[in-house]
């Protein structure tokens, strides 16, 4: 009778100390149409991004209070963070651009393309019940021409083409409401307004 009142005490107690439920999030981002109604042919590649170690972590890393970070074990990105923003920027980039041709870099074996957009993320600051803050350089790099001739000289209007573009977008973001849930809302609007400043310069 003590040896099964013990194992019953052992059951009830390694049940009470289970660890709590990981949740996983992902930014949100539309698919890409596969045919735009009157889109252009630009082919945009998004990517790669590159992201401070600090952040670069499966974790969602959060800013407390007197600059404390504080790191969310149990709430947790579904992929890798790069991917999820790359994944952002080129939905949006779609429709901003008006064309279907944009792929991202993390989800792609795609080789052919117009334009490149190397993005570096500085920072990204994520307070609860806050604010959102996203700073990131990025750069609109031209594919080189592949039927250019090596000998013939190019002209001023290829050169600046075949020049690139760089740019800095500095977007600070409300969160509107509580919990994580609110927070990464405000992360993906943040990367949507970063991702209409580089929609205005890719060239047409």
């Amino acid at each position: 009778m003590r040896l099964f009142l013990t194992f019953t005490f052992l059951v009830v107690f390694l049940g009470g100390c289970s660890s709590p439920k990981t949740t996983y999030y992902t930014l949100n981002a539309d698919p890409i149409s596969p045919a735009l109604a009157g889109a252009k042919n630009t082919r945009v590649m998004v990517g790669p991004v590159s992201l401070p170690e600090m952040i670069d972590q499966p974790q969602m890393v959060i800013l407390g209070s007197d600059n404390q970070v504080q790191i969310y074990e149990y709430d947790r990105w579904a992929g890798s963070l790069k991917s999820e923003i790359g994944r952002v920027i080129a939905s949006n980039l779609a429709k901003d651009i008006g064309t279907s041709n944009v792929w991202n870099f993390a989800q792609s074996t795609q080789t052919n393309f117009d334009y490149q957009v190397l993005l570096d993320v500085q920072n990204l600051q994520s307070k609860q019940g806050d604010s959102v803050l996203v700073d990131v350089l990025w750069t609109i790099k031209p594919a080189l021409a592949k039927n250019q001739s090596a000998e013939k000289a190019p002209s001023q209007n290829a050169a600046t083409k075949s020049a690139n573009l760089m740019g800095r977008s500095l977007v600070r973001e409300p969160v509107t409401g509580t919990g994580v849930d609110a927070l990464v809302s405000a992360q993906t609007r943040a990367f949507v307004k970063v991702s209409q400043e580089i929609a205005r310069s890719v060239p047409n």
